[in-house]
């Protein structure tokens, strides 16, 4: 008994087995790697568009592209006393939507449960953590919420629309040409496909 266990290891299965393994963790290191690069280079995107377009600029260009959009900007500054003209609805729509609910600004879907939000028929804003309550004397929060309320629906539609634009270029190639032009009740959009959750709300 003693001789045929003695016997086993000069085979060549143990070297053979070693082998394999070696050959299974260089696949599984090499795998591993690619599969952290892929998901750095996919998670890199959303910073990139940011870092790409600020919501201080966006703001600017929402009220050029929807003139009539109402501003809600005649908040006083708790630094200086001042009325904040450049502390906007949009520039608040826009911070809430990005950094207080972490949602992407590229996609239509988004922007409609942000609104829906507003509306009170998706998730609940928070008064304390709604954009410009730290920096105003008055949480514009309501008066937000009021603003959102009166715009009909193509309103809402064409806002959403130049928000994409924006903040996605390329869905201007289809989109952009019905969305671009007034804010008037009246503008049409591209017909859109039916929406889930809090957002079919909206209608």
């Amino acid at each position: 008994m003693s001789k045929n266990l003695s016997f086993i290891p000069p085979r060549l299965k143990p070297w053979q087995a070693l082998t394999a393994l070696m050959v299974v963790g260089v696949i599984v290191l090499s795998s591993g790697a690619d599969k952290s690069s892929i998901q750095t280079n996919l998670f890199s995107i959303q910073p990139a568009i940011a870092q790409r377009i600020t919501p201080g600029d966006v703001w600017q260009q929402v009220y050029q592209q929807l003139p009539n959009l109402p501003r809600e900007n005649k908040y006083i500054s708790k630094e200086n006393g001042k009325v904040a003209e450049n502390n906007t609805l949009v520039n608040r729509l826009i911070k809430y939507h990005i950094y207080t609910k972490g949602r992407a600004p590229i996609y239509r879907l988004d922007w409609k449960l942000t609104l829906a939000d507003y509306l009170g028929a998706n998730e609940i804003i928070y008064d304390t953590s709604y954009p410009g309550n730290d920096s105003l004397r008055e949480n514009p929060l309501e008066g937000d919420r009021k603003a959102i309320s009166r715009l009909t629906r193509s309103q809402r539609d064409a806002l959403v629309q130049v928000l994409v634009n924006i903040f996605n270029p390329t869905s201007q190639n289809t989109l952009s040409p019905n969305s671009n032009t007034t804010a008037n009740p009246s503008t049409s959009t591209t017909p859109q496909p039916p929406q889930r959750g809090g957002a079919e709300l909206l209608k």
